[in-house]
């Protein structure tokens, strides 16, 4: 197998939470597409700011600091194989704000072989996402919103189209230093199959969210609680067996107990305000790292982490999202309003 297929299913298969995923269609539905978000550990959903790239992780956080902005959004990966999103926001009327984005992942170019082996052409394959959407302010403590979105994947000569909706709702407390969010994320169905076969469900993600900054200092903590729909998100090898230790004593199968389940919900998040020109990002995703932990090295699978600077006319943001000692995911972003270049 080419050194990019390698790659090719290592990327694809990471990113649908390795042993609990291959259940639904579109996986990719949930990358982290902007720096912020995977610094922040993949699902950053609960701080209403400027930022453009937050209203496509929550359509509730559209509001009218966004009008006229931009995001540029690349994940740096080798061999030729990337996934990124732009976006664009709008203010459309006194308490609405409208919003577009694309996101996509390529997967470069690949050998086509024969069943012997022998290379007989190239082919390409790549995941797009067109979406749309709206957010508005019911008064000063209420938002809500959606995103419609287009879903398009191409294997090869084989694809699937599908549709899905995100739908949320934020509260703001009155000091607007605590924030609350609920959102469903990728409600929606597979319209057309790669082959003719029963349809996939979409990766439904119910979740809760609640920021809280610090009134006397930099810091903003966060918490999510993500696959609200599925209790059991652990994975136990069907094939596994008791063992024997030093001592002659036998050793169960480790079965995960309530805790364990409960852990695997939340993903922990700050964000300190080193200023008004500096932005530093940390998270821990407990699920990944049990997930993708390499047993004898288990590093910092898990935790992510990142950078956002600020400048007069745009922001750069760096996220870096660890998956193990063997793999990680680094995302630049770039933001400006394109308001500030006007003379």
């Amino acid at each position: 197998m080419k050194v990019k297929s390698v790659i090719f299913f290592f990327i694809f298969h990471s990113f649908v939470f390795g042993q609990t995923g291959g259940e639904n269609a579109f996986p990719f539905l949930d990358l982290g597409y902007n720096a912020r978000t995977s610094a922040l550990g993949r699902h950053y959903i609960s701080y209403q700011d400027g930022d453009v790239n937050m209203g496509v992780n929550n359509p509730s956080l559209l509001n009218p600091e966004m009008h006229n902005t931009i995001g540029i959004n690349q994940a740096l990966h080798a061999a030729g194989i990337n996934h990124g999103m732009v976006a664009y926001a709008r203010k459309i009327s006194e308490n609405g704000v409208g919003a577009a984005h694309l996101r996509y992942v390529s997967y470069g170019t690949m050998d086509r072989t024969d069943v012997t082996g022998e290379v007989i052409g190239t082919f390409s394959a790549g995941d797009f996402i067109l979406g749309v959407g709206y957010g508005e302010q019911l008064n000063p403590r209420i938002n809500i919103g959606a995103n419609l979105n287009l879903i398009w994947s191409q294997l090869e000569s084989f694809t699937s189209f599908g549709v899905s909706a995100d739908v949320a709702g934020t509260y703001i407390a009155e000091d607007e230093r605590t924030t609350v969010v609920a959102l469903v994320r990728n409600f929606g169905a597979q319209l057309k199959t790669y082959t003719d076969t029963d349809r996939n469900p979409l990766p439904v993600n119910p979740m809760l969210a609640v920021s809280h900054r610090l009134e006397h200092a930099p810091f903003l903590f966060s918490v999510v609680a993500h696959s609200l729909n599925r209790w059991d998100l652990t994975y136990t090898d069907p094939t596994a067996q008791p063992t024997t230790n030093l001592l002659g004593e036998v050793v169960p199968v480790e079965v995960p107990g309530f805790m364990e389940k409960f852990a695997r919900h939340f993903i922990a998040q700050v964000e300190v305000f080193a200023g008004d020109a500096v932005r530093l990002r940390f998270a821990f995703d407990y699920q990944r790292r049990r997930e993708f932990v390499v047993d004898n090295r288990p590093a910092m699978s898990g935790f992510s982490t990142g950078v956002g600077l600020n400048f007069k006319r745009f922001s750069v943001d760096y996220g870096l999202m660890v998956f193990s000692a063997a793999g990680f995911n680094n995302l630049l972003t770039l933001t400006t309003n394109m308001d500030k270049w006007k003379r």
